[in-house]
């Protein structure tokens, strides 16, 4: 067993990325009792949901579990262009019967300026916390790690990874640029350097002293073996859990990650007003469109595409959805979690199995 693996107190090295729109407690729970460390995304969660989200774990699992919570900075409000994003999707509106939102807004608090979020996660005490997006306070990393709670980070660079570690968080999580969902760039407005998972993974081995995950476009054991090969200590798959069961996900995403629309992802600021990998459809079209105004700041952007999705699916129109998804979406497979965990387990062991006779033959 690796060092990450103890320090995680899981039995397999496979972690359910937090998926904050559709990872649930049910599916959380099932990874963790697979083997694996399930989790959940808090980020854009109220307190008291949160707080419920945990207890539904804790009540279907006694095993360690994952909580995320979002480091952005406070979204920049810009009325001008909030009002110009509207009104260039008024039509659009228009065309499922309903009022344009008269205004957008900040839906949901970054966890840097959310001191309720702070003494919720202090309460209740998850074993293990993750940032996305950034970092926050050294008094709040001091208070989680005094609270006994394990603490990774995302990064999509080296500059960011060493923050990581300066900042005394325990565990690196690699996000290639494969990866579905929002980018972990801790500065959205800096160059993304966009490497992969297999190059960021080795380059992050190699200059840290914390364990790495590996993140992004992995969806089977071959896949987790090739990053314990580069030196990860485990692999976190997101896109690959879509499908089980557990998930919140619709019936239209499920189609989509099962279909031919699985090969179209592309990373866009349209939906939410950050960089983030999903599956091509009317809404990132027409927001990328060549007239298309400049998208309002993250969150806030977020707030029209609920809106118009609302409208588009009351519809019947599933084409407005924030459909995440990583780069090996076609490689979903629709199977209970516990399952998939079990079917990630044989394949990585096959795998080794097989590098083993490679190099034996050398």
């Amino acid at each position: 067993m690796s060092a990450l693996m103890q320090l995680l107190a899981i039995e397999t090295p496979i972690v359910q990325a937090p998926m904050a729109s559709v990872a649930t407690p049910a599916l959380a729970a099932a990874v963790s009792n697979a083997g694996g460390l399930g989790s959940i995304g808090i980020g854009p969660v109220a307190v008291e949901p949160a707080r419920a989200m945990i207890h539904q774990i804790r009540e279907a699992t006694d095993r360690p579990f994952h909580v995320n919570l979002f480091c952005n900075r406070p979204a920049i409000a810009d009325p001008e262009r909030q009002a110009g994003w509207i009104a260039y999707l008024t039509p659009f509106y228009d065309r499922f019967g309903v009022q344009p939102p008269t205004a957008l807004i900040e839906s949901y608090a970054s966890y840097l300026v959310n001191d309720a979020m702070h003494a919720m996660v202090l309460d209740e005490r998850p074993p293990v916390v993750s940032f996305h997006f950034g970092l926050p306070d050294a008094a709040r990393i001091a208070a989680l790690h005094d609270a006994g709670i394990v603490l990774m980070a995302s990064a999509t660079n080296l500059d960011d990874a060493q923050a990581i570690e300066a900042a005394g968080i325990d565990v690196v999580i690699a996000q290639g640029i494969e990866a579905g969902g929002h980018r972990g760039l801790f500065d959205p407005d800096l160059p993304d350097q966009e490497l992969s998972t297999f190059a960021l993974t080795r380059l992050l081995v190699r200059e840290l002293r914390i364990p790495v995950i590996s993140a992004g476009g992995i969806m089977d054991g071959a896949g987790i073996a090739a990053c314990l090969a580069l030196g990860a200590g485990a692999a976190q798959l997101g896109t690959a859990f879509i499908s089980c069961p557990e998930s919140a996900a619709d019936d239209a995403y499920r189609a989509a990650l099962l279909g031919e629309a699985a090969n179209r992802t592309r990373l866009t600021k349209v939906i939410s007003g950050r960089l983030a990998r999903g599956i091509v459809n009317d809404y990132i079209t027409l927001g990328e469109a060549p007239d298309a105004p400049p998208v309002p700041d993250y969150p806030i952007a977020y707030d029209a595409e609920r809106a118009m999705n609302a409208a588009a699916k009351a519809a019947g129109d599933s084409g407005y959805a924030a459909q995440w998804a990583g780069q090996g979406a076609r490689l979903s497979r629709a199977l209970p979690a516990a399952d998939l965990v079990a079917t990630l387990r044989a394949e990585l062991d096959d795998a080794i199995a097989r590098l083993s006779q490679l190099t034996s033959r050398s």
